[in-house]
């Protein structure tokens, strides 16, 4: 079973323990407000991560992330939306 780190309004910051603490996941997954690309590499580089934008991102997340993410994993199909 895939276990699955979920959050949301990071507003540019992570904090430190973020990465301990999903440290047993196998993904990541960013409900919007990520707050600047610095901060989506850095999970990105730690695990997979899956984002969607929120209503702070600017045009660089926007551009890069959508703003719905209808997707499958394993047999159940998930959306995802900031609001």
């Amino acid at each position: 079973m895939t276990r699955i780190g979920l959050l949301s309004d990071t507003h540019g910051f992570l904090h430190p323990g973020i990465f301990r603490f999903f440290k047993d996941c196998h993904e990541i997954w960013h409900a919007g407000d990520i707050g600047n690309l610095d901060t989506i590499r850095k999970l990105a580089e730690f695990l997979p991560t899956r984002a969607v934008y929120g209503n702070i991102d600017g045009a660089d997340i926007r551009g890069r992330y959508p703003e719905i993410d209808l997707f499958k994993i394993e047999d159940i199909t998930a959306m995802m939306i900031h609001i």
